[in-house]
C-alpha cells in the first residue's frame, strides 16, 4: 500500500519548503492574495482598537457620568464592528475566484502530466492514489490558500501588534502574558513533527480506500457473479477501520495541542488579572487601563488558540503538496530532438511509403501478394526488453528479437501464453521503450520519431478493448481525429459492427463507462473499427477477434483482408483462422523468435507451432519441444484449417 511506502518519507522534509513549491501556481494571482492578506490584517487590527475605546470610555465618560460620551463610544464600537465585517467579506471575495483558478490549473496540469507519463508508471501506481491526489489533495490546497495561509500571517501580525499595545499599557502585565510564548513555540514544533507523519499516513490511506471502491465498482459483475460481496465488504471495512484509527490519532494530537494552547494563555491571563487588580487597588493602575489590558488580552485569545488548528491544516496541505509533486516530478516520456539525419530518414521513409502504395495499387508483388523487400516495412533489430522495475539480474521478457515485416505484408505472431507476444506489440507504438536494439518503420528508427507522429503511423487494437464514456462515433474516431462520416461508416463495416444501427441513437449512442453496456464482442469490434478508421500505414492487432463467434469472425476476417492489403500489419493470433489472414507467421518462444515462415511451412517444420495450432492438451510425453510424431499432429492441424 502507498501509505506504507511513503508515510515515513515526510519526516525529513520541511513543510515550508514543500508549500513553497506552490508558488508557480500562486504567482499569477499573487496581487489579489496579497491584497486579501492586507485587508485581513487591517480588519484584524481594527479589533485591537476596541480595548482602546473601552479604556477611553471607562476613564472618561463612565468616570465622569457623561451619557453623551458613552453613546459616542458605543457608536464608534458599532462602526468599527461594521467596518471589520465588511473588510473580512471583501477579503473572501478577493480570494474566491483566483483560488478556484489555481485549483483548476493544478488539476489540469496533473491530468495532462498523467497522460504523458510512461505506461510503466501507470502499471505501478493504483488508480485510487491518483484520483485522491486529483480531488482530495487539491481541495485541501485550495482551502489552505484561502484560509490558513492568510490567517497564519494575519494572526502572527495581530499577536505582535497586540503585545506591543499590552507592553505600552503596562510592561509588567505584558511580561506576564509573554511568559507562555517559549513553551508554546516548543509544543507547536513537536506537534508539527508528529502531525505531519500522521497526516501523510491518513491521506495515503484515503488513496488506498479510493482504489478499493473504484475496483469494486468497475468489477461489480465479477463480484456479483462469484458472490464475493462479503469479502469485498470485509476488505473495505479493514481499510476504513485503518483510516478511522489514523484519523483518531490526528484528532488526539490536535485535541492535545489545542488544549495546551488554550490552557497556558488562560493561566497567564488569570495571573495578569490578579496582578492588575492588586495594582488598581494600590492606585498604581487606572481601572480603564486594566479593562483595556484585559480586553486586548481576550482579543488575542482567538489568534493564539487558532494556531493549533491552522498548523494542522498547514501540515495536511504540505503533505498534499508532496503527494501532488510526487506525481508531477516523475519524468514524462522524452521526445527526441529532430536532427538532419532523422529528417533525411523521414523523407526516405515517406518515399518508401509512396513506393509501397504504388505497388499495392498495381496489385502488390509479382504473385499479387505482399510487396518485395525494399528495406522498408516494420523491422525489429536485436530487440531486447526488460520491464523498468524488474530486478537487474532477472531474465529479459524479450531477447534478441530479429524480425522483418515487409511493406504491405501481414505477419501473424504466434506463441504460448507468456511468451512475450503482447509485450512485443506494445513496443511498436512505444508504449514501452526497448531495453536494447531498435525498431524501424520504413527504415526510420522509432526512437527518433515524435510520439504524436509515430501514433499517426501506427494504429493498435488490443485484446482487451477499452471504450470511454462517450458515443460510439467518438470512441471510433479516437483512431483518427480528422476522419469523416464516410471513414467512420467504412470502419464500422470492416469491423462488422452493424449492431450500431440498432442502438437507440445509432453512432451517437453513449456506450457508458468502460463500454459495459455492450457485449464483449461488440466492444472488440468497435476497438477494431477504431484501429482501422484512419487507414494507418502500420497496423498492430493483439488477437482482435478473440471475443467473436465463428460466424461473425468469418465476416470480420473477410472485410479485414481488404484493410490488410493497404497496410503493413503485425497480428497476434491464437487460432488458425486468424493466422490465415497473414502472409507469413513468426513463432515466438520464451521471448525469442523461434521460426518464421508460411503457415504450411511452420506446420511441417515446427512441432511447437503445430502443437499450438492443434489446440490439443499435452500429456507427459508430448508438447512443445518434444520429439513425438510431429507428422501426425501437423496433418491433424492442416485438416482442421482446411
Amino acid at each position: 500500500m502507498m501509505s506504507e511506502n511513503h508515510a515515513a518519507t515526510t519526516k525529513d522534509r520541511s513543510s515550508v519548503r514543500s508549500l513553497l513549491r506552490l508558488w508557480p501556481y500562486v504567482r499569477p494571482v499573487r496581487t489579489r492574495l496579497f491584497s486579501a492578506a492586507l485587508v485581513a490584517i487591517v480588519a484584524s487590527c481594527l479589533g485591537l482598537v476596541f480595548p482602546l475605546i473601552l479604556k477611553w470610555m471607562v476613564d472618561g465618560p463612565v468616570t465622569d457620568r457623561d451619557p453623551g460620551g458613552v453613546w459616542l463610544g458605543a457608536l464608534l464600537l458599532l462602526l468599527l464592528g461594521i467596518v471589520e465585517a465588511v473588510l473580512f467579506g471583501f477579503r473572501r471575495w478577493l480570494v474566491a475566484r483566483p483560488l478556484s483558478s489555481v485549483e483548476a490549473a493544478m488539476r489540469a496540469d496533473l491530468y495532462r502530466h498523467l497522460q504523458r507519463l510512461p505506461v510503466a508508471f501507470h502499471d505501478r501506481w493504483p488508480s485510487g492514489q491518483l484520483l485522491s491526489r486529483a480531488t482530495t489533495d487539491l481541495m485541501l490546497l485550495r482551502m489552505f490558500l484561502a484560509f490558513p495561509l492568510t490567517f497564519l500571517l494575519v494572526n502572527v501580525t495581530t499577536i505582535l501588534a497586540g503585545f506591543v499595545i499590552l507592553l505600552l499599557q503596562d510592561w509588567s502585565l505584558g511580561v506576564v502574558l509573554l511568559a507562555p510564548v517559549v513553551p508554546l513555540v516548543i509544543l507547536c514544533s513537536l506537534f508539527e513533527t508528529r502531525y505531519s507523519l500522521v497526516a501523510r499516513r491518513a491521506q495515503d490511506q484515503v488513496g488506498d480506500l479510493t482504489t478499493v471502491v473504484e475496483e469494486g465498482v468497475l468489477g461489480i459483475r465479477i463480484i456479483k457473479g462469484f458472490g464475493r460481496h462479503r469479502s469485498q465488504a470485509l476488505a473495505f471495512r479493514v481499510l476504513a477501520r485503518r483510516l478511522r484509527t489514523t484519523e483518531l490519532d490526528k484528532a488526539r494530537l490536535l485535541a492535545g495541542i489545542w488544549a495546551l494552547i488554550m490552557t497556558i494563555p488562560e493561566l497567564a491571563i488569570g495571573a495578569a488579572l490578579v496582578l492588575g487588580t492588586v495594582q488598581v487597588a494600590d492606585g498604581g493602575l487606572s481601572a480603564g487601563t486594566l479593562v483595556a489590558f484585559l480586553s486586548t488580552a481576550l482579543a488575542l485569545r482567538w489568534p493564539v488558540e487558532s494556531m493549533g488548528f491552522l498548523l494542522a491544516m498547514s501540515q495536511e496541505s504540505a503533505t498534499a503538496t508532496e503527494r501532488f509533486f510526487e506525481v508531477m516530478d516523475v519524468p514524462e516520456e522524452a521526445e527526441p530532438e529532430p536532427s538532419a539525419a532523422q529528417a533525411t530518414s523521414a523523407a526516405s521513409a515517406a518515399r518508401t511509403g509512396e513506393t509501397v502504395a504504388l505497388t499495392k495499387a498495381a496489385g502488390g508483388g509479382p504473385d499479387g501478394g505482399p510487396a518485395p523487400d525494399t528495406g522498408g516495412g516494420l523491422r525489429f533489430e536485436g530487440v531486447s526488453f526488460r520491464y523498468p522495475d524488474a530486478d537487474a539480474d532477472s531474465p529479459p521478457v524479450l531477447s534478441g528479437i530479429d524480425l522483418h515485416i515487409r511493406p504491405g505484408e501481414t505477419m501473424a505472431l504466434v506463441g504460448a501464453t507468456g511468451s512475450g507476444k503482447t509485450t512485443l506489440t506494445a513496443l511498436v507504438p512505444r508504449l514501452h521503450e526497448v531495453t536494447s536494439g531498435r525498431i524501424t518503420l520504413d527504415g526510420e528508427d522509432i526512437a527518433g520519431i515524435p510520439r504524436p507522429r509515430l501514433r499517426e503511423l501506427v494504429s493498435v487494437a488490443f485484446e482487451e478493448p477499452t471504450l470511454f464514456s462517450a458515443s460510439v462515433a467518438e470512441n471510433v474516431l479516437m483512431g483518427a481525429a480528422d476522419a469523416d462520416e464516410e471513414a467512420l461508416s467504412r470502419a464500422l463495416e470492416v469491423a462488422q459492427a452493424g449492431f450500431v444501427a440498432g442502438l437507440p441513437q445509432g453512432v451517437r449512442t453513449e456506450v457508458g463507462e468502460q463500454g459495459l453496456s455492450l457485449s464483449g464482442g461488440q466492444r472488440q469490434r468497435l476497438a477494431l473499427a477504431r484501429a482501422v478508421v484512419g487507414r494507418p500505414r502500420f497496423l498492430v492487432l493483439d488477437d482482435p477477434l478473440s471475443a467473436l463467434d465463428v460466424h461473425t469472425e468469418a465476416l470480420v476476417e473477410a472485410a479485414l483482408r481488404q484493410v490488410l492489403r493497404e497496410t503493413t500489419a503485425l497480428v497476434v493470433a491464437h487460432r488458425p483462422s486468424t493466422v490465415m489472414l497473414a502472409d507469413r507467421v513468426a513463432l515466438i518462444s520464451r521471448g525469442r523468435i523461434a521460426a518464421v515462415g508460411t503457415h504450411q511451412e511452420l506446420l511441417r517444420a515446427s512441432e511447437e507451432y503445430a502443437w499450438l495450432m492443434s489446440g490439443a492438451q499435452p500429456d507427459v510425453n508430448s508438447g512443445p519441444g518434444v520429439e513425438s510424431e510431429p507428422g501426425v499432429e501437423s496433418e491433424a492441424v492442416e485438416e482442421t484449417v482446411r
